[in-house]
């Protein structure tokens, strides 16, 4: 790891407020498309950031706390140095949902997941 990861993973944890048991791991800012499963449809959402422990998406619907969901987060093929994207299968549950400026932020924690390449 170098420096300059060093110093960004040390800022990010400092910078974190409340939540600290859900919260045990640095967060960082990565935007991946996800589809959010539910029934027999999906929804397009975005993480608006990742850690070890979790996700927090924005979109606009709300996710009450407490609720179980599934979701699938795309990485790109040049991204993991693959000759395909891959897929992380996800299961979780939702620990906080809150307004900002009209979409929901919504983190849930990962109970499960597995890889897929496509």
């Amino acid at each position: 790891m170098s420096d300059t990861t060093k110093e960004t993973v040390a800022d990010v944890s400092k910078s974190r407020k409340g939540y600290t048991g859900v919260q045990g791991a640095p967060r960082f800012p990565i935007k991946l498309p996800v589809e959010m499963k539910s029934g027999a449809s999906g929804e397009l959402v975005e993480t608006e950031n990742i850690s070890a422990n979790g996700v927090l998406f924005r979109m606009d619907a709300d996710v009450p706390v407490g609720s179980a969901v599934d979701f699938t987060i795309s990485l790109p093929a040049d991204v993991v140095g693959a000759a395909a994207d891959v897929q992380v299968d996800c299961r979780g549950r939702v620990v906080r949902s809150f307004d900002d400026g009209g979409r929901r932020g919504v983190g849930v924690v990962i109970d499960e997941y597995r890889f897929e390449r496509r």
